[in-house]
């Protein structure tokens, strides 16, 4: 009689061990992951979202709170940073439903439910370039596995190809889920609040820049008269700006970076430049008297 049992819990032990496997391959496992870089799985778009700032883990509950009122809408979530890199309490990410695509219109009832819901309406463009992949979304385990063999695929694609994407945008529909990042325009697929968010990182950039700038000026005054030739390392040439990594949410404002240190010249910068140019002169011009004499 023992036997017996030990053998039932045997099988069916077995039994749950095959099951569990064969719901994970057909969740995805053994999905080959294409990347490519090409035209987009989505036209324009307009959708509802809701933004959320804090560990990633917490999109689910959106997705669900989403899905729920427009069961029939695709789902889709865009996220600005690399939780890598970003602390997770400080990533941000929106995540709502499409309703319309293309040329096709919205639903108004559809659109009212959600704005009673807290969600806002926002559009982005058809990218022209996008980096693009997708993976099947049979179960919920669809979801786990994707997230954690996608991304990694991403990007060392991205890496590997030199190229600069972001954000990152999941789209949840007709049992796929679509990961893309534009190649271009990337300032379009930026939600209000993210871009209220850089605004104002950028303003506050610019008055630490002003400070900095006060104080090289007294700097340079006395060098000047001392006959030194002085540099400015905290402007760098564009050839020495750092590259920007495959997925941060402060891109947006690392690409104005780059055109303030030296793609734009501000009047500031200008003044700076000048000042520089006339202690090179100086020096020369002392150098020549001492090889005279």
């Amino acid at each position: 009689m023992l036997e017996w049992v030990s053998l039932c819990v045997a099988i069916s032990l077995l039994m749950s061990l095959l099951t569990l496997a064969g719901y994970v391959l057909y969740s995805g496992l053994l999905t080959d992951i294409i990347v490519l870089t090409g035209s987009p799985p989505i036209k324009k778009i307009t959708f509802v979202y809701k933004f959320k700032q804090g560990p990633y883990q917490k999109s689910g509950q959106l997705f669900k709170e989403s899905h729920r009122i427009g069961p029939k809408l695709s789902c889709i979530g865009v996220f600005y940073d690399d939780p890598k890199k970003v602390p997770g309490p400080q990533c941000r990410y929106a995540v709502g439903s499409i309703l319309s695509e293309g040329e096709n219109e919205a639903d108004e009832e559809l659109l009212k439910s959600y704005e009673t819901s807290g969600f806002k309406v926002f559009s982005f463009p058809e990218a022209t370039h996008v980096v693009t992949t997708s993976f099947p979304h049979r179960t919920v385990c669809s979801f786990l596995l994707g997230i954690r063999r996608v991304y990694p695929r991403l990007e060392h694609y991205i890496k590997e190809k030199r190229l600069c994407a972001h954000p990152f945008l999941e789209i949840y529909r007709e049992g796929l889920i679509q990961f893309m990042a534009p190649l271009a325009r990337q300032g379009d697929f930026y939600v209000p609040e993210v871009r209220k968010a850089e605004r104002k990182l950028l303003e506050e950039e610019d008055l630490h820049s002003d400070s900095d700038v006060s104080g090289a000026d007294s700097n340079s005054e006395c060098s000047s008269g001392s006959g030194v030739l002085l540099s400015d390392s905290r402007e760098p040439s564009p050839a020495a700006s750092p590259v920007r990594s495959s997925w941060t949410g402060s891109r947006l404002v690392d690409s104005r970076r780059r055109e303030k240190s030296g793609f734009l010249e501000t009047p500031t910068r200008r003044a700076r430049r000048l000042r520089s140019g006339g202690v090179l002169v100086e020096e020369r011009r002392r150098s020549s008297v001492r090889d005279i004499t």
